[in-house]
């Protein structure tokens, strides 16, 4: 494959194995779309796939699978820790190879009309695909959620989606809520587990280390209390890993957490993470609980197209 799209969709279902395995079929349907990961997580109740395809190809699958996710999923029976507002959360496309970030803009606002066309789910644009300024960030568009977003008046509200379904159905639909569709570079999500369940020690490290409240460059963090682990988590993402990387984060939560009397219970890598990114921190032991090989993407992408080569 010459060219290549990375797709990192979030869909809000951690819990229902068959849903799970409808979802990553989906994708796979499409000729020339490949699941290289997958990560789901109860409490979370949340899966994230990441998925390679060549331009052609890409938003093919990922409307195939924000269909199915629209079929099985219904947000108003939906609990989690995480905060949503779609069946399909967050659908962002990502340059990896021969491919420009004009390019992911174009595919994002490509598969974004095609969803609101032919699902009636109402589209936000996020990151370098926004078409206004406050939407740029992933947050800002999610603020409040599903529930939010159904109390609020239709097309007069400043939270009017970005593409609506031409039905003129509203803004938000009943079970599938709003799906938000953007283009960004690579980013690394990173779980740190704590060993406490007192969520304020979760919510006041991941104060320290975010950016926007004068921690760390480029990262983004929410404390958030996994019931069935019975901890808390600092749920991080880091948007430039080579202005901030996993150690730089990894020691910033452990040193928070001990000046609580909290130690750290481990780590994780959500989706999967370049090379470069493990190069930086060699040496470092990050108390990852989740690594193998298998996690590094592209090693995982040489794998996925070999195998593909191979039938």
């Amino acid at each position: 494959m010459e060219r290549i799209v990375e797709c990192v969709p979030n869909f809000s279902e951690g819990r229902n194995l068959e849903t799970i395995a409808s979802i990553v079929e989906a994708v796979e349907s499409v000729e020339n779309a490949f699941v290289l990961s997958t990560h789901s997580d109860a409490d979370h109740n949340r899966l994230v796939i990441t998925f390679v395809a060549d331009p052609g190809s890409v938003v093919a699958a990922a409307v195939q699978a924000v269909r199915v996710a629209a079929e099985r999923i219904d947000l108003r029976n939906h609990t989690g820790v995480h905060p949503r507002l779609g069946a399909t959360d967050v659908l962002p496309f990502v340059p990896i190879r021969n491919v420009s970030m004009d390019d992911c803009v174009r595919l994002a606002h490509e598969a974004g009309a095609r969803i609101a066309r032919e699902l009636e789910i109402p589209i936000y644009f996020y990151g370098r695909a926004a078409l206004v300024e406050t939407r740029v960030n992933l947050e800002d568009v999610r603020r409040g959620g599903f529930e939010r977003l159904r109390e609020d008046t239709p097309a007069l509200s400043e939270r009017a989606p970005d593409v609506a379904p031409a039905s003129g159905s509203g803004r938000v639909h009943p079970s599938a809520g709003a799906t938000i569709v953007g283009a960004r570079p690579i980013l690394i999500a990173f779980n740190v587990n704590l060993h406490t369940t007192d969520i304020s020690i979760g919510r006041r490290i991941a104060r320290q280390v975010r950016s926007r409240d004068g921690g760390l460059p480029f990262v983004k963090a929410l404390g958030l209390y996994l019931g069935e682990q019975g901890m808390v988590q600092v749920s991080m993402n880091l948007l430039d890993y080579k202005v901030t990387g996993l150690r730089e984060v990894f020691e910033a939560v452990r040193r928070e957490a001990e000046a609580s009397g909290v130690i750290v219970a481990g780590s994780e890598i959500v989706g999967l993470v370049p090379q470069d990114a493990l190069d930086r921190s060699a040496g470092y032991d990050l108390q990852l609980t989740n690594f193998t090989r298998d996690l590094v993407l592209e090693q995982r992408i040489a794998a996925r197209l070999a195998s593909a080569r191979a039938k």
